[in-house]
């Protein structure tokens, strides 16, 4: 929402520093809008007016010191100047403090706000009175909030204002938000405090969890009865992991949610703040000594390496699917005859699925189903039985913006695509945010959590999942000689008892189609399906002909080339689909192709029909499909086995002709799956990779009925179908 006041401190900028030129920033748009750019050109603007000369957008250690030195209490008689008020004063305003007028003038309006804003942050004990210290200008030019936001835990906020307040004036420690929300910096405000309280002088303190840290805290176990200032910072840490308890002393309250952490974290249950319990509440690793009874690693299970993890006590053991570098760790992906030795070793495995997925550009639904299908394939060849949870990976430090916008979309994309064509289930690897948004979500069942990268932001700030099955801390190296291992030490929930028994390795079925290289063949392929269907009577653009009813009708809705970039356009779908049935794709691709180009004025109208309830049912959407036809064909499917759904009935014919009409995905789905029914009510071996020409022409008519129009349809089809695999076949190589 747009404020005036901020617009006007927008202005101010603008006008008073040549449009921002001359502070290296662009000119602000004056929209009324606090944002990041904002509080830049601020900082800017508060540098050149302390004479610094080398702007920067941070303020960092030479602001603040130079802000120090210069003028260590702000207020209106030391105000060095009307712009330097004015900064302040559209500060305050982008903050939501009363700043003024904005016309340089340090009154008991812009003090009482300041007023207002130290208490709002904690520190008004600190720092009394109605000036600005250097901190709290700094804190001033940032967009964190000192009031609670939307979703505030009022327990929280009462630890980030007690923070504050406590070590303000500690070098090296300064003012954090204090909106009820964790975040990366309260994180690190802990671990400052700690050290202050173990006596580190500023200089030394430095918000890491050190060997110093660690040794400290395991001389400050606290239990029921302590009211010092370890209870309290204890019970901090626990409200910053959202766990039900009140900031201040230990009481019998605290002690019954610390059993319960410590049983929820796989720690030993002792109702004590001991080092162990201090660590996991700290930093996502935890105590790193810990021992789990789980592990991954990126080198094959060999019978010497099986005793070895035996001998340790390990249980689980987390191995990849695939490995897509042909020329790095060359067995990260399970090797033949691993699996049969984890079994024989009373070890259980856990199967892993990872690619190069380091990017938000990686993550999109589309790719997510490639992903899923990719890794069902890569299960099925080694022998994992259904049931098994597949952990797709997310290896990178992904803000929660992304998470939003890219990972889930991505797991949407391989939670439809394995539930429907799989027996096994999804796990998702990766920081805590990430594995507590998908899971939530309902994308995936447990979290492998990659609690090592302890700096990610994804880690920091955030509670081990709700749903975690294994959590990975530490990097070790277990036995001696051949049978030397190194590892990642996971800890182990049991929501995910792994599998020990397997079926006999499959392997890759070779010959599947692969995905459509767009950039070497679509213009060559494009011309050649133009020139087939011209052949037939069926031109670039118009055409006419009879439909099924007996109309005769003009079918120019679509140009060919529109209707082929539209079916390219789902080409992951369309290999998807082909490479789960072991299929050709051009044999979903054709009757698509050919119902987009044949789309009439008459189908819109009995869409508007069928959508006014004016009719029951019609063909639809790209694949022009009925919904009874597609009720049997899906039925088929789930008893043969092609597709994990719930059968359906009559009384979800409105359903499915809504989910033809309006999900371009679930319609090309019926396509193939209409398709293999299709074999069985010709009574004809259900397609495959070497189904014959007059098969393939047989299943083509079906499509279309069972009358001589259907005939004549499979007839005109199985060429296109030839057009169209001999592209598909030129990718296969």
């Amino acid at each position: 929402m747009a404020d005036a006041m901020v617009e006007r401190a927008q202005r101010f900028i603008n006008s008073t520093y040549n449009n921002g030129a001359m502070l290296g920033i662009s000119k602000l748009e004056e929209d009324g809008k606090t944002g990041w750019t904002v509080m830049y050109a601020l900082t800017r603007a508060l540098q050149y007016e302390m004479g610094l000369t080398s702007l920067s957008n941070s303020f960092g250690p030479t602001t603040l010191s130079t802000l120090q030195s210069k003028y260590p209490s702000l207020n209106a008689s030391t105000m060095p100047s009307a712009n330097f008020c004015r900064i302040i004063q559209s500060a305050l305003y982008c903050k939501g403090y009363d700043g003024g007028e904005i016309d340089g003038i340090y009154n008991s309006r812009v003090q009482s706000a300041v007023a207002q804003l130290k208490l709002h942050m904690g520190v008004d004990g600190a720092y009394p009175g109605t000036s600005l210290e250097p901190k709290v200008v700094k804190a001033l030019l940032t967009m964190d909030a000192y009031v609670s936001t939307a979703g505030a835990n009022e327990q929280i906020r009462t630890v980030q204002r007690w923070l504050n307040a406590r070590y303000v004036n500690r070098r090296d420690f300064y003012i954090i938000p204090c909106d009820g929300h964790h975040s990366r910096d309260v994180a690190k405000s802990m671990l400052f405090a700690i050290q202050y309280e173990l006596g580190m002088a500023d200089g030394v303190a430095n918000g890491n969890f050190g060997p110093g840290t660690q040794s400290g805290l395991k001389s400050h176990t606290v239990g029921q009865g302590n009211s010092s200032t370890w209870a309290y910072l204890f019970t901090a840490a626990m409200v910053l992991n959202k766990r039900n308890v009140i900031f201040g002393e230990f009481t019998g309250g605290v002690q019954s949610e610390v059993e319960t952490f410590q049983a929820f974290s796989m720690l030993p249950v002792t109702g004590v703040g001991d080092y162990s319990t201090w660590s996991s509440l700290l930093v996502s690793y935890g105590d790193q000594t810990r021992k789990g009874s789980a592990c991954d690693c990126v080198t094959k299970i060999t019978p010497e390496r099986a005793q070895t993890l035996v001998n340790a006590g390990y249980t689980y053991v987390g191995r990849y699917l695939y490995n897509p570098s042909k020329t790095s760790l060359p067995e990260k992906q399970i090797q033949p005859g691993e699996l049969e030795t984890i079994k024989n070793y009373g070890l259980r495995c856990f199967p892993i699925y990872q690619t190069f997925s380091d990017s938000a550009s990686y993550f999109k639904y589309g790719q997510g189903c490639v992903d899923a299908s990719n890794a069902v394939e890569w299960a099925k060849a080694h022998g994992f039985k259904p049931g098994s949870i597949i952990y797709f990976a997310v290896d990178y430090d992904a803000m929660d913006g992304e998470v939003t916008d890219f990972i889930l979309p991505h797991f949407r994309g391989i939670s439809r695509t394995v539930s429907e064509n799989s027996g096994y289930r999804v796990g998702v690897y990766g920081p805590r945010n990430i594995c507590q948004r998908v899971t939530d979500a309902g994308y995936a069942e447990t979290a492998f959590v990659s609690d090592m990268s302890a700096g990610f932001s994804g880690n920091l700030g955030y509670p081990l999942p709700t749903k975690w099955a294994f959590d990975q801390i530490s990097t070790i190296t277990v036995g001696s000689g051949t049978g030397s291992i190194n590892i990642d030490n996971d800890m182990a929930s049991g929501r995910d008892q792994g599998q020990n028994d397997f079926y006999p390795p499959a392997g890759i079925v070779s010959g599947l189609d692969k995905d459509f290289d767009k950039t070497k063949y679509r213009a060559s392929m494009l011309a050649d399906v133009q020139s087939y269907l011209t052949s037939i009577g069926v031109p670039e653009t118009g055409g006419e002909g009879w439909t099924a009813d007996g109309d005769w009708v003009t079918y120019g809705i679509n140009t060919t080339t529109e209707a082929f970039d539209a079916v390219l356009s789902y080409d992951w779908l369309f290999t998807n689909l082909a490479r789960t049935l072991k299929i050709r794709k051009a044999l979903i691709q054709a009757p698509v192709l050919w119902e987009l180009r044949k789309l009439n004025p008459l189908d819109p109208i009995a869409d508007a029909a069928v959508s006014a309830g004016l009719r029951e049912d019609c063909s639809t959407g790209w694949g022009q499909i009925f919904a009874w036809v597609t009720i049997e064909a899906r039925n088929y499917c789930i008893q043969q086995g092609y597709l994990n759904a719930s059968p359906l009935t009559s009384a979800d014919k409105k359903a499915v002709w809504d989910q033809l009409y309006k999900d371009v995905e679930y319609n090309l789905r019926s396509v193939a799956y209409l398709t293999m029914y299709n074999s069985y009510q010709l009574g004809i071996p259900s397609p495959s990779l070497t189904t014959s020409l007059a098969d393939t022409q047989a299943l083509l008519a079906r499509y279309n009925g069972t009358n001589s129009d259907a005939q004549k349809y499979g007839q005109e089809l199985v060429g296109l179908y030839q057009v169209l695999e001999n592209y598909n076949a030129l990718c296969r190589v």
